[in-house]
């Protein structure tokens, strides 16, 4: 048998506040949550949690000495929309974007990388 992928889980110092930036950008909802664990779901398959980590510090991409580690790639229909939406959440736009016209690389509240992409 395989392992199924259950969650995919980022640290990070506010569980909670974290959740609410990506419930508010994708629309999915809380399916768990207590002081320091949140998950969203999409109702389906897919499963975004956020743990509590205190001492959380995150990637310094896109500085050389340091790689992105991971980052969640989001699809969207208009991308100069959802970006204007994302800022609007607490994101902060990367100075550096290696996607021309067809992704936008953003950090979320926390410091993690997403892109968002033109579907």
């Amino acid at each position: 048998m395989f392992a199924k992928l259950h969650n995919v889980v980022l640290d990070c110092p506010e569980p909670a506040k974290l959740a609410e930036f990506y419930r508010e950008l994708t629309g999915w909802s809380v399916t768990a949550h207590d002081a320091d664990w949140v998950t969203l779901s999409d109702e389906g398959y897919i499963r975004l949690a956020f743990q509590e980590a205190p001492g959380h510090r995150p990637p310094a991409w896109p500085d050389e000495s340091s790689s992105m580690q991971f980052h969640l790639d989001f699809m969207v229909e208009d991308l100069a929309e959802a970006g204007k939406r994302a800022l609007a959440l607490g994101a902060t736009k990367f100075a550096h974007q290696p996607g021309g016209a067809d992704f936008e690389v953003y950090a979320d509240p926390a410091g993690h990388p997403f892109c968002l992409c033109v579907s």
